[in-house]
């Protein structure tokens, strides 16, 4: 199992920086490990098929603009409705497979965040639990990022409530209200409304478990978020540490993590990842994506310009503001 050799410590001068290493690329759970890991490594293998799948979605936006173009032509309707439905319960599945990541998500930050270590040990001696986490952040980015750019999304399901809503199916024998219940269509209407709603949905389930927890500092899961952060932010602007990624996919890995553990701590932190009593580097965050070049970053750049919450705070540094405006 490759090891974290050491952590970077949030109040330790850059010059005393230690070394960083994750071995993203060949963990293996330890004993103590292997039950977190397995329950969330079987909502990890779901989110593969999601992510698979939602990059295939290229809805029914031509049956629906020919069912409004022809409103009293009862084929067009028809036919709309025959291509829609498929797809309600495709996101159906993606707004159900959200559920099943809120749930998890609480037990996998039990065990990094617990006190009974600091966020240094939990990472050092927790590293498979450590990937995972960093995996459904990257399932989160990906997700999002995807449905942002895929108006047919929101427009397909649009047109299916306003459907379902006109003739409620009243003499028709549909399976349509049996499995897309109109209180299930509701909670999808909420859930599909945000820009980006697996961010969400993990930002609620941490803030939760925060407030759930009161025994716990909040300081400790935001510790270990930011210092996930600076893990990854030095893994990749070290030669020495990112010659060790055997694919490049590793280390856009690292990026894609790195924004999204950003992102969520933004959301869960009283000040944001922007202030300067921020754990997280963010000058230095922006400047290793900016060194990435722009095609292969800028959909991360842009996640930070617009799904952070505190970026345009007074409390944000001028020249954060100006670096992310470039």
């Amino acid at each position: 199992m490759g090891n974290l050799l050491r952590i970077l410590l949030n109040n330790e001068p850059p010059a005393k920086a230690q070394d960083i290493f994750v071995d993203f690329e060949n963990t293996e759970p330890t004993p103590q490990e292997r039950p977190v890991y397995n329950m969330v490594d079987a909502v990890l293998k779901v989110s593969h098929e999601i992510t698979k799948e939602l990059r295939k979605y290229t809805g029914a936006t031509e049956e629906i603009r020919l069912a409004i173009s022809n409103p009293t032509v009862v084929e067009h309707q028809e036919k709309a409705l025959e291509a829609v439905f498929p797809l309600v319960l495709k996101l159906k599945a993606f707004y159900e497979f959200s559920l099943k990541l809120e749930n998890v998500v609480p037990d996998l930050l039990r065990e990094l965040c617990s006190d009974s270590m600091t966020p240094r040990e939990h990472l050092e001696c927790q590293q498979s639990l450590f990937k995972q986490f960093a995996e459904i952040l990257d399932f989160v980015l990906t997700f999002d990022d995807l449905k942002m750019t895929n108006p047919a999304i929101q427009n397909d399901f649009s047109y299916y409530r306003r459907t379902l809503s006109r003739k409620r199916l009243a003499n028709e024998d549909d399976i349509t209200e049996e499995t897309v219940s109109n209180e299930m269509a509701n909670r999808m209407s909420l859930f599909y409304a945000h820009a980006t709603p697996m961010l969400k949905t993990l930002s609620d389930a941490t803030a939760k478990f925060v407030s759930q927890h009161k025994d716990l500092p909040v300081e400790q899961t935001t510790d270990v978020l930011s210092t996930m952060a600076n893990i990854c932010r030095v893994m990749i602007d070290s030669p020495q540490y990112s010659s060790r990624f055997t694919s490049e996919e590793t280390k856009l890995f690292c990026l894609r993590v790195m924004v999204g553990v950003i992102i969520l701590y933004d959301h869960v932190h009283p000040v944001g990842a922007f202030a300067k009593t921020s754990g997280i580097d963010m000058k230095s965050s922006i400047k290793v994506l900016k060194d990435q070049g722009p095609r292969k970053v800028e959909g991360l750049l842009n996640a930070l310009r617009y799904t952070t919450k505190h970026l345009q705070d007074e409390t944000t540094p001028k020249a954060i503001k100006a670096l992310l405006a470039e």
